[in-house]
């Protein structure tokens, strides 16, 4: 997986994290996977939250003396430390990690290291030899499964010193696909479209998909399959989605997973990482157009470049590595130096100021040339454009990492270092960076941002996040994709303070960002503070893929903050060099936070630091709550009425005193179910799909009947049920995404998307063959977001109006046909979730271009009386995803205007009453609130990641301000 790297924090839109307020998305369920952390990536099992015992396994006398952390859900060992034993096998290194595993079966439990693991790379410092072996379930690859052996090599013999990772010894999973490639990306597309679209009709979307003829803005690409480790196991197709937003035109770049039996998205996150990569790495070659810097020209002796100069945003003269070009007459920022006596490739800067940050993510955009100068003192316009920071900045990140830790480049084997300046937001100011596996992108800065290549640390998180691909691979979601964020901080405060010479104890000495402003002070404009006295395990924040891939920037100050407390306190160099070792001896691509303290706890015992030094180590962790078991303590205020549901992407209904919800069995390999149960929480939950092997999703109730999405090979079925018992019912079937389902006695409304992205919204009634559409599924007309009730069916609708698009909320009288087109206070750009009762009728509305900020609206249902709740513009002024109401109250899930990624950031639940007047809080929960439906009265069933996994839970009355 090569994810991009981008900056979080600073205000930015991309179809990732927003840098400076994550802006509200569809309301989806979280999962253990989506929710807690690492082990979370594959939905419900322990990717994210790893409740691995911080202690070793104590070792009767006369056994085996080594010190081993068993894994969990797994016989093999997370860590096994403080051994010395040769190795019989006399070859590669890779033959003598798997024949010492195999030499010890009864301490790994792998029954075929030759078989099932297969080298991925051998990193070797001195007498020191790191080999990584990715794990095979049947001839698949295991996503995370990845061992590390550790080794020393002296007068050709080898002693093992250690070993540590993820391999899965439970699996069992059948490796035969039923669902094909071409349907799997079918329905990876339709996944990522019904993803960035949330619950909202947008005008330019339907406005760029009506009648389109040319092929849709979003593809996927088939990766092969893999095996996701959850229980037994579960058989996936991996298809990279990428492309352009319908609605907003930002980049798009995701990884989805897609269930090989059913086709239903099991796990989807976006590879977009933001400070906060992508499959087209730039091939060598010319120094104008295509693909980049490539390699040195082929000249004897010295290297070929020159020594220039260059002025920074900060005013302060730099030396910068140069070459001149006969052809153009011109010196580039083209750095021969630094690679010359290795792979001879160098680091090059290049000027993207015509070029949209979409034609830079994961491609090379055609016409680029490197930054140039008549003379090697670079004008101010170099300056102004960041290029002079940018090339300067990533020489002396090189050179760090170089220095310090004896790595050439990113990749430890010299690749080139590319770097594109100036990139923008279709002409607009674009205040974001990312790397994206083979480059770094700068975006152009705004009236207050500088171009993100102006501060150092900036510079040094990103190409870091280059060193973790090239490493531990962290997988960028959850947990590890949060131990991902917390070392490129950590590595890019580094190298920032150390070039700054500032003392570790200097007040701003870990801020991120600092100098990115051009007005505001370095506290006032940092992303993160590392050193902020606060961040524990006890503000650790549980949410779903759709927020902030899993909380990796919510999350990551947790495991950074000890990191720096480290440095901090054992001083720059031996700090850095055990977080190094950690990273590329001992991290795997699903470790969390606790795997991450053992890797750094056994690093810094290889390196031989003092015992005073080692508990200076495990009081920093145990300072920041990362200690054996931390997620145990977190608590809640709610009342849960079904309990690990182990799903994603589904939501849940209520209506007539019951709820419905999907659920899958507890290690989350099972295909999804739909159960019922009472919201007063008396009695048991019913069973109401069959266990057919297809996922049973988003399921709504009125209190008499259930229905739900069934996904399998053969298309998607909306299925209906009796609460008191009898057959499942076959409403309709379709090969197009099917959602939002609502019932309201005999009749069922939902709305269908294409792989296009056009939308419409339809009912049905009892005995109806096929569903009756409210806008006729004209091709330039759009429906979307249905609720149902009081007889009524209301809906967003988008229509054309001359040369452009009018947005509005449309309502449908059943019994006598009637519409009504609700008015607007204004020009709505975006209608999200409606909802309508007997009396009212309930929209979000998005009518200025801001952050994402929306209006919370309510019209009578003949029209009248239209009037906000809660306004689009003011310091109170919600980012809403969703909606939901009943006759006493209206809900609404919703974020706080909010610049940093905390317990704020996140969506949480706000209530009004139907009149308006004061708005409480619903639950004072701290993980993700989502997937709200209204009960009765003031009662709320939803969603919730707060312990780590996802709970369905209620509150029958707000719970205050939560102050």
């Amino acid at each position: 997986m090569s994810p991009d790297h981008r900056c979080s924090g600073v205000p930015a839109r991309t179809e990732g994290e927003s840098l400076r307020k994550p802006r509200a998305r569809s309301g989806r369920p979280a999962t253990k996977s989506g929710i807690a952390g690492a082990a979370a990536l594959l939905g419900a099992a322990a990717l994210v939250v790893s409740a691995v015992p911080g202690q070793a396994l104590a070792a009767p006398a006369g056994s085996d003396p080594a010190e081993v952390i068993p894994g969990t859900g797994t016989s093999t060992p997370s860590l096994v430390d403080g051994i010395r034993e040769g190795v019989k096998s006399t070859g590669s290194a890779a033959d003598a990690a798997r024949g010492h595993l195999a030499d010890k079966k009864s301490r790994y439990r792998i029954a075929d290291p030759g078989r099932d693991l297969k080298p991925v790379q051998t990193l070797t410092t001195g007498a020191s030899e790191t080999v990584r072996l990715q794990q095979k379930h049947r001839g698949i690859d295991v996503l995370g499964g990845q061992y590390v052996v550790r080794m020393e090599k002296k007068d050709g013999k080898r002693v093992v010193t250690g070993t540590s990772g993820k391999y899965f010894t439970a699996l069992k999973a059948d490796t035969k696909a039923e669902v094909g490639e071409e349907l799997a990306v079918q329905r990876a597309v339709n996944a990522t479209l019904a993803r960035i679209g949330g619950k909202k009709l947008d005008k330019s979307a339907v406005a760029a998909q009506r009648g389109l003829k040319a092929a849709p803005r979003l593809t996927g690409t088939a990766r092969g399959l893999v095996v996701l480790p959850k229980g037994a196991g579960v058989l996936a197709h991996h298809v990279t989605v990428r492309g352009t937003d319908p609605a907003s035109g930002e980049p798009v770049l995701r990884e989805v997973y897609i269930d090989a039996k059913a086709g239903y998205p099991v796990l989807q996150y976006s590879a977009i990482k933001t400070f906060g990569a992508s499959a087209a790495a730039p091939a060598a070659g010319a120094s104008e157009g295509k693909a980049g810097a490539g390699k040195a020209p082929e000249e004897a002796g010295r290297h070929p470049g020159v020594a220039g100069s260059g002025v920074k945003l900060d005013g302060s003269t730099v030396e910068l590595g140069l070459y001149f070009d006969t052809a153009r007459g011109e010196y580039l920022m083209r750095d021969h130096a630094r690679m010359w006596d290795s792979s001879k490739n160098l680091i090059a800067t290049w000027d993207a100021h015509e070029k949209d940050a979409n034609e830079a993510s994961g491609r090379w955009p055609e016409g680029i040339k490197e930054f140039g100068s008549k003379s090697p003192q670079f004008p101010k316009e170099a300056t102004e454009a960041g290029a002079v920071d940018a090339h300067w900045a990533a020489g002396k990140v090189y050179d760090y990492y170089k220095k310090v830790h004896g790595r050439d480049s990113l990749d430890g084997r010299g690749m080139t270092i590319n770097s594109l300046v100036g990139v923008t937001f279709f002409g607009m100011p674009y205040v974001n960076a990312f790397w994206d596996g083979t480059k770094m992108v700068y975006g152009s800065g705004d009236k207050e941002y500088k171009t993100l290549s102006a501060d150092l640390d900036v510079v040094g998180h990103e190409m870091t996040h280059g060193v973790v691909e090239n490493t531990a691979g962290l997988v960028y979601a959850g947990q590890s994709g949060a131990l991902n964020e917390a070392i490129a901080d950590y590595f890019g405060n580094a190298i920032a303070v150390d070039a700054a010479g500032m003392a570790m104890d200097h007040p701003d000495a870990g801020l991120l960002g600092g100098d990115l402003c051009r007005t505001k002070s370095p506290r006032q404009c940092a992303l993160r503070d590392l050193n902020d006295g606060a961040t524990t395990s006890k503000n650790f924040l549980g949410v779903s893929f759709a927020n902030d891939n899993g909380g990796v920037h919510l999350n990551s100050t947790i495991f950074s903050g000890a990191l720096w407390d480290i440095r901090e306190d054992l001083g720059r160099t031996l700090a850095d060099k055990i977080a190094y070792k950690a990273l590329s001896e001992y991290m795997t691509p699903l470790d969390g936070f606790t795997e991450g303290r053992n890797a750094v706890l056994s690093a810094a015992k290889a390196l031989k630091i003092s015992a005073k030094d080692m508990n200076v180590v495990k009081r920093s962790f145990n300072a920041h709550g990362i200690v054996p078991n931390w997620e145990e303590a977190l608590g809640v205020d709610t009342d849960r009425l079904f309990g690990r549901l182990n799903t994603a992407d589904t939501t849940v209904g209520a209506g007539g005193g019951w709820w419905s919800a999907s659920k899958s069995n507890d290690d989350g390999t099972e295909a999804y179910s739909v159960w019922a149960g009472r919201t007063d929480g008396k009695g048991s939950p019913k069973l109401m799909s069959p266990n057919d092997g297809r996922f049973h999703v988003n399921p709504a109730t009125d209190g008499k009947s259930v229905v739900w999405e069934a996904y399998g090979p053969a298309g998607v079925e909306v299925l209906s049920r009796p609460l008191a018992g009898g057959p499942v019912k076959k409403l309709y079937v379709t090969t197009d995404l099917v959602r939002g389902v609502r019932v309201e006695g005999a009749v069922v409304t939902f709305e269908t998307m294409d792989s296009f992205g056009a939308r419409h919204a339809g009912y049905l009634r009892t005995g109806d063959k096929e569903p009756t559409w409210v806008d006729g599924r004209k091709a330039d007309v759009g429906s979307a977001v249905p609720s149902i009730g009081g007889g009524r069916i209301a809906y967003a609708k988008a229509y054309p109006e001359g040369d452009s698009y009018r947005m509005g909320v449309e309502v449908l009288d059943l019994a006598s046909g009637g519409r009504t087109l609700m008015p607007q206070l204004g020009t709505p750009q975006t209608i999200g979730q409606t909802a309508v009762t007997g009396k009212h009728v309930y929209w979000l509305a998005d009518e200025v271009v801001d952050q994402g900020q929306t209006a919370v609206r309510r019209a009578n249902v003949d029209g009248t009386g239209v009037v906000d709740l809660s306004k689009e513009k003011g310091d109170d002024a919600l980012y809403a995803s969703d909606l939901t109401a009943s006759e006493a109250a209206v809900t609404v899930t919703a974020q706080l205007p909010d610049v940093r990624y905390r317990n704020e950031s996140m969506a949480k639940l706000w209530q009004f009453g139907v009149d308006g007047g004061a708005r409480a809080r619903v639950s004072c929960n701290r993980g993700e609130q989502a997937a709200a439906a209204a009960a009765g009265g003031k009662q709320v069933v939803w969603l919730d990641g707060t312990t780590g996994y996802t709970d369905l839970v209620t509150r029958t009355r707000p719970a205050g301000n939560c102050g």
